[in-house]
């Protein structure tokens, strides 16, 4: 099983000692760049459940007029 953790900084390094003490944890940190990849995955599958939510009618839409306007 896998897991993501975010944790500050600051307390990272104390975090990944405790962990490598355990012999069933295998722990490793992600790159900057697989960070940035995490993250528009998230966005993504967001907007993908928000236009099924729409498709289904259990979302409220409105016309893009009115957001344009608001700007």
């Amino acid at each position: 099983m896998k897991v993501l953790l975010e944790v500050k900084d600051n307390k990272f390094a104390a975090l990944m000692e405790v962990l490598k003490d355990f012999s069933f944890v295998n722990a490793e940190a992600l790159s900057e760049s697989d960070i940035e990849l995490f993250n528009e995955i998230k966005e993504i599958k967001t907007a993908y459940k928000n236009a099924t939510s729409v498709k289904a009618g259990k979302l409220k839409t409105r016309p893009i007029e009115d957001l344009m306007n608001e700007v």
